[in-house]
Formats: C-alpha cells, structure tokens, sequence
C-alpha cells in the first residue's frame, strides 16, 4: 500500500557547486593539482528539498537566485524534480550563490561559499508565501538566508501548526535568538560544539551541547556525529549507530540527513525510527560525488535498512 505523501516547505539558499576532488586537502597557501572537476547544484536548502523529494515528500521551496543561467538552471532542476518553486525569486542585481569544495579521497571536504542572491531574499518574499505555510507538514529552514527570513518563516510555522526544523549551518556570527520557534535543531557536532561551548567529541559529550541548546529554547536537538552515528536530546535521549559504507565524498550528506528526518517527522514516526531513516539517507550519500546527484531514493533507502516498517513500495 502507498501511504498518502507528506507535505514539507524548505526556506533556504541555493547554489551552484563546483566540486574538484583532489588527491589531498591543501594546507594554507598550497596549490594541489591532479584534481577532477565537478559542476552541480547545491545549497543547503535546495539539497534538503531535493532530499526530502527524493524521500517521497511532496516539497514546496522558497529562496532566491540571480537572473543568471545558473539561477535559470537550478529552477529548472528543481523543477524536474517535482519541487514547487513558485516562491524562488530572482535577484535583479545578485549573482546565483556559488560553492567552490574540496574534496580528498577519504571523502573529507572543504567548502567556501559566496552567498549572492541568498542574501538577497526577504521578509517580504517569505511573507508573501503564507499559503505554503498553511499547506506544510514541517517547514525547515538553515542558515545561509538572512536572520529575519529564518525567524519570520519559523514564526509562521509555529502559527500554522507545522513541525519547525532548523539546521543551524553555517553557525552565524550572530546570536542564535530563535531557538525558541524551533521544535528540532540538527547541528552537527563541530557546531554543537560553537552553539554551545561544550567540546564535542562523542555521543556523552553531545548529551551535554544538547541540554544547553535545550536550555537556550530549543524542544528537541539531533547532533549527528559522523561515524557514531546520530543523537537526539528531547523528551527522551535516543543515540543510532551509522551504517557502514564505503565513503566516496561526504558533501550533502548533512542536507540529506535533514532532509530523511524531517520526512519521517511528516511521516508521524517515532525518534528512533527518524533518526534511523537519515542516518540511512546520509550513509547513501557518502558513496557517491556531488550534493544533489548523490541523494538517494526511498527505494534506496529501505533497501539499505532504514526504514524497515514502511508501508512504501
């Protein structure tokens, strides 16, 4: 039987990557040649709307590109893939975002943003989407758009009764006040460790950033730890392993982390079963190039174990 799909509005930034996988990292000042080049779609919206898509979610996106042919090329992609783009606006005077990574052959990444038009978008674009607000299961949000964009379209959620997600990346320079708009705050563990000051270096470690996180508003805080897996501080503390994979290139595997888990919160299930589900959605991603070319399917998904008691074919 196929279960009626769940509705889920991202509010977030979108880009354009260009990708190198290099034989190693370079250090400050290095040049590492030998490398092969990559050209994709990313941003952490767009990648948790193509995630959470590809999940079986109806998904509805609000962001802002540049009148551009990337800008033109991100809209088309998104809509190919099913995702309602009637509130990405287009920037008259800013460039499409553009994300230069790095990548090794672990699998280990490192990316440099120019935001462009992400930061062009505003109250009043998010505003004048109030009837997606209406629609949604859960409205996730992340931190490359404007600080007012992410509380008005957490507000607005709260007001409509949707499930709030925020992925607190990249963590901002500015103090983190909207905690209390958001029902899950996923950071990783590097910025559990700067939204919280308390070093992380494991799952006892991410107990303590969570309950001070908590603290600070938030009603429930998913720390993904990389290979320890996935922890969720809440009404109850849940802790899932990883699932074993060969890593190919890590980029987008945070975004479809975020993007499992907030399908399966639309989906109604338990904690446990959430974090099971982006655990298996992220793990995909690892075993293959790229942001949104790496993103698994449902099918995908279930065949890997993380989503045993699904009623999707």
């Amino acid at each position: 039987m196929t279960a009626v799909a769940v509705k889920i509005l991202v509010v977030g930034s979108a880009n354009v990557d260009f990708t190198v996988a290099a034989p190693r990292l370079p250090s400050p000042g290095e040049t590492v040649s030998e490398g092969t080049l990559l050209v994709n779609h990313g941003g952490k919206g767009a990648n948790q709307a193509v995630a959470a898509r590809r999940l079986g979610a109806d998904v509805r996106f609000i962001g802002c590109v540049g009148r551009d042919a990337s800008g033109a090329a991100i809209r088309a992609a998104l809509e190919g893939e099913g995702i309602g783009v009637e509130g990405l606006v287009v920037s008259a005077t800013a460039a499409t975002g553009t994300a230069l990574i790095v990548v090794d052959p672990a699998g280990q990444n490192q990316i440099t943003v120019a935001p462009g038009a992400n930061r062009a978008l505003t109250v009043d674009n998010v505003e004048a989407r109030g009837g997606d607000f209406a629609w949604a299961d859960v409205v996730m949000c992340q931190l490359e758009i404007p600080r007012e964009c992410v509380a008005m379209a957490l507000d607005h959620a709260r007001r409509h009764g949707a499930i709030t997600v925020l992925n607190p990346a990249p963590v901002p320079a500015w103090r983190l006040d909207i905690l209390p708009l958001v029902d899950y705050l996923t950071p990783n563990a590097g910025e559990a460790e700067r939204l919280s000051n308390v070093p992380v270096h494991g799952p006892s470690d991410a107990i303590q950033a969570a309950q001070v996180l908590r603290a600070a508003g938030a009603r429930t805080v998913v720390v993904t730890l990389g290979e320890e897996g996935a922890l969720a501080c809440g009404e109850e503390t849940v802790h899932v392993p990883a699932f074993a994979v060969r890593v190919v290139d890590t980029t987008g595997a945070g975004d479809a982390f975020n993007g499992g888990f907030a399908v399966a919160l639309a989906e109604r299930r338990s904690l446990r079963d959430a974090l099971l589900f982006a655990s298996a959605a992220a793990a995909l991603t690892c075993t293959r190039r790229g942001a949104q070319a790496s993103l698994p399917t449902r099918a995908e998904v279930v065949r890997l174990g993380g989503n045993p008691s699904a009623d999707y074919s």
